[in-house]
């Protein structure tokens, strides 16, 4: 039983670790959503997302959740008339980055709950096997 709550544990601590990351790539996005660049030459900040991927791992026979990178979005830009904007280019247009504030607002929150789960998972076994440990021990 000890075995099986230890794997329970260990995949839901996968789960964390990629939750975490996630959280920290839409945290970026959004601090970076009204950035713009400083000439028309230059690109604005382009919004990220984290790919996972179930990876075995053989030592422990589980599987678990892996972070894969970090990958740019290759949505288009969002252009903006502000011809007095030094990085407005000739016919005005200024590049603005491809973050959606609401999305990555969702995005933050499933990340959150996902997160919030693993750990109450985490929580419950490690209760169980308090509890199992305190029934050998009478």
């Amino acid at each position: 039983m000890s075995s099986d709550l230890t794997n329970v544990m260990s995949i839901a601590g996968s789960g964390l670790r990629a939750q975490s990351a996630r959280m920290k790539v839409v945290a970026e996005n959004i601090a970076n959503a009204s950035t713009t660049p400083s000439t028309p030459e230059e690109t604005p900040y382009q919004r990220q997302v984290v790919t996972f991927k179930n990876e075995f791992d053989r030592a422990m026979g589980i599987y678990e959740v892996k972070v894969t990178g970090v990958k740019k979005d290759k949505s288009a830009f969002v252009k903006k008339f502000d011809p007095a904007h030094p990085a407005a280019d000739k016919d005005g247009y200024v590049l603005t980055p491809n973050v959606q504030p609401v999305m990555e607002s969702m995005d933050m929150r499933e990340a959150q709950r996902s997160y919030e789960a693993n750990l109450s998972v985490i929580e419950s076994s490690r209760t169980m096997l308090s509890r199992t440990i305190n029934l050998l021990q009478n």
